[in-house]
């Protein structure tokens, strides 16, 4: 039974975690359980890597275990679950003993940092020993990764996190609205279901004429604040009424401001919130508090915020189109080319406000399709070292079991368990998806927009929620066509260009290469089934 399945995985991966009193938070996105963690060292990482189910791990803001899109959905109940009932009924022995983990080993010289790994292509030293494993390759990337992230700490960069933590639990709603809509406009096109085509208008509009309410909620959540206070503010944005207020001499549109003035409004309802707290007496708290919140807030947000927010919102819109209208092939090779880095660099959370607010105005996203033949980079990169190293079967096999995770757009497993740690692969991964986009964004200055409907996915993931300005064909089409260029592309300058000669003799010199210490290839060997990742498409997301 599925059932079954997925409790064995929760029960599977909650002692690997210190047990239920070791957890401060649950939560899950599109493919990855995300778990605030007490104590660390009561983590065991290399058990988790090792569960058939687990494709890799990530240690950010939160930890996170990479279980896929759809597993993670349903294993994440059965978890919590596994949780409240540890805590019920035996806290006393919440937290078993833990073995003690073997060092992680240190990484060699010839990793470079990831900034340095995208600047250019390092060579291995002679004195080195080249990474001629998946285990010793992951190894690596791990090292980069939590490298990169103690660079990423900064205030700026946080702070891009937590407003990405706010859209992360919309995901799931926009997606299934953006297929609705899709489905929707099909049936509109060829005339079919002409009495059922307005209900599924109404399915997918609702969630979007009411997101800005969720924004605030979740905003205010996420910084400290009554969550229904953020949304209360919020909801002032979309509220008809709205329309009888004039503002900087003009009347209020309903919606004006969409996400980023329900972002403002909660977190301006968050201060004023933690500012009352402060100064009101705890008897009339409960009076006072909630009512100076929405009451400051609210006048603030409609004679202040919704303009001003409006003003922005108009602004991204009509640079986006302009740019890919007048610039398209020159903007899609820099966003395509640079998306990998700036996931890197946890500078493409800015993107998610950005990429919703052109869904509330336009019906969808120009940026993400774009943005998405990175990981079709990433895949042909992958494609080529595979058949580059015909006889290192431990690499081999972690690009066989990360492929296709890596076609339906989570492709970083690839990145930080092969291409980044052998320097030149992930070079060509990016050129490759700089030719994707720069392929998609000449034909949106052609004239034929290529947007999704939803952020979350990419690859081919991505096709349901594809729509443009054109037959929905001819979009497709389009899209698909990008992804076969960045596909060719990054095998191409991988096959021919991604390995020194020196580096890939090493890691060829062994036929029947596998782990050390005898330990079997294949992903119990790599540490599961690919190495620590994250959704290449938001950071996930």
């Amino acid at each position: 039974m599925p059932e079954d399945k997925n409790r064995a995985t929760a029960a599977a991966l909650l002692p690997l975690v210190g047990g239920a009193e070791n957890l401060t938070s649950i939560a899950h996105c599109m493919t990855r359980l995300r778990l605030g963690i007490r104590d660390r060292s009561l983590v065991q990482d290399e058990a988790l890597r090792a569960l058939p189910t687990v494709m890799g791990v990530v240690e950010d803001d939160t930890y996170q275990i990479v279980l896929g899109p759809g597993t993670v959905a349903r294993v994440t109940p059965e978890f919590e679950r596994l949780v409240e009932q540890a805590r019920t009924t035996t806290p006393e022995a919440l937290a078993p003993p833990v073995s003690p983990r073997a060092p992680t080993p240190a990484p060699s010289p010839a990793s470079a940092s990831p900034s340095a790994a995208s600047a250019s292509a390092p060579e291995v030293p002679s004195e080195t020993p080249a990474p001629t494993t998946a285990e010793e390759l992951a190894a690596q990337g791990a090292a980069l990764k939590a490298r990169q992230k103690s660079r990423n700490s900064t205030p700026v960069k946080l702070f891009l996190r937590r407003i990405a933590q706010i859209f992360v639990p919309l995901i799931p709603a926009l997606i299934g609205c953006g297929i609705i809509a899709g489905i929707n406009g099909l049936l509109t096109n060829l005339g079919w279901l002409p009495s059922v085509v307005p209900a599924l208008a109404a399915l997918a509009s609702g969630f979007l004429s009411l997101i800005a309410v969720f924004v605030g909620y979740q905003t205010a959540r996420e910084f400290g604040g009554t969550p229904i206070l953020g949304g209360a503010v919020a909801a002032v944005i979309v509220f008809p009424g709205v329309a009888h207020v004039t503002a900087f001499g003009q009347k209020l549109a309903p919606g004006q401001g969409g996400v980023l003035g329900a972002l403002a409004a909660a977190l301006l309802a968050v201060r004023v919130e933690k500012w009352c707290r402060r100064h009101v007496p705890e008897a009339l708290d409960v009076l006072i508090t909630p009512t100076l919140t929405v009451l400051v807030t609210g006048l603030v947000t409609i004679f202040g915020l919704m303009f001003v927010a409006g003003e922005v919102a108009t602004a991204i819109g009509t640079f986006a189109t302009w740019l890919l209208a007048h610039g398209g092939a020159f903007a899609g090779l820099v966003l395509g080319g640079l998306f990998l880095p700036l996931v890197m660099l946890g500078l493409h959370q800015a993107l998610i406000p950005i990429h919703t607010t052109l869904i509330e105005q336009q019906g969808y996203t120009v940026l993400l399709p774009i943005l998405a033949m990175a990981g079709a980079g990433q895949v042909g990169a992958a494609l080529a070292v595979y058949l580059r190293l015909p006889r290192n079967r431990s690499i081999r096999t972690t690009i066989k079991s990360a492929l296709p995770a890596g076609f339906l757009g989570v492709g970083e497993p690839l990145i930080y368990g092969v291409s980044l740690p052998l320097g030149r692969p992930f070079i060509t991964a990016c050129i490759g998806g700089a030719c994707g986009g720069g392929f998609v964004g000449f034909f949106n200055q052609l004239g034929d927009t290529v947007g999704s409907t939803a952020i979350g996915p990419s690859g081919w993931a991505l096709f349901p929620l594809v729509k443009g300005n054109q037959n929905l064909t001819t979009t497709l089409v389009v899209y698909a066509l990008g992804l076969a260029v960045g596909y060719l592309t990054g095998f191409l300058a991988t096959y021919f260009f991604g390995f020194g000669k020196e580096l890939r003799a090493e890691l060829n010199a062994d036929p029947g290469t596998a782990a050390p210490h005898g330990a079997p290839a294949g992903p119990t060997a790599t540490g599961g089934p690919a190495a620590p990742s994250t959704p290449a498409g938001l950071g996930a997301r």
